[in-house]
């Protein structure tokens, strides 16, 4: 029997410097949100020194994020990540801003990045050892 799908879960106050002239999270303060929820994920099922010390690095080229609800000020919210795919040159990571303890969705985002090698002076394929590392990691289910 396998195990239930559980995402990476960060947790964010929504703060006032959080916010913009019309009282809401400022669409750039997600950014800001979802980068801090993906460096706990990574923190949690990987090895950043081992990443760096083989000379690699994660490079995001594509962010793609849909607001669905404004974050007012003192809302729990939470954030979840999870690998969603993994290609031959690139992967994504999907996130969804929540309100904490409900399954109201405020935000969600597709990030994709390449892996930059230093030595190769660019972005290095998704095989081998680090195929294997991403799909270790929780994945979103497949939607059918």
């Amino acid at each position: 029997m396998s195990q239930p799908f559980q995402p990476h879960l960060s947790e964010i106050k929504v703060r006032g410097y959080h916010l913009d002239l019309y009282g809401h999270v400022n669409n750039a303060r997600y950014l800001e949100f979802l980068e801090e929820a993906r460096w706990g994920f990574t923190e949690t099922y990987g090895s950043l020194e081992a990443f760096t010390e083989a000379g690699l690095a994660f490079v995001i080229v594509n962010i793609n994020i849909n607001y669905r609800r404004a974050a007012l000020m003192g809302e729990q919210l939470v954030i979840e990540t999870a690998m969603q795919k993994i290609g031959s040159r690139s992967a994504v990571i999907h996130q969804e801003v929540k309100l904490k303890g409900t399954d109201t969705i405020v935000a969600e985002a597709d990030v994709t990045f390449v892996v930059f090698s230093q030595k190769a002076g660019g972005a290095v394929a998704m095989e081998n050892e680090v195929r294997a590392m991403f799909e270790a990691l929780p994945a979103w289910p497949a939607k059918v």
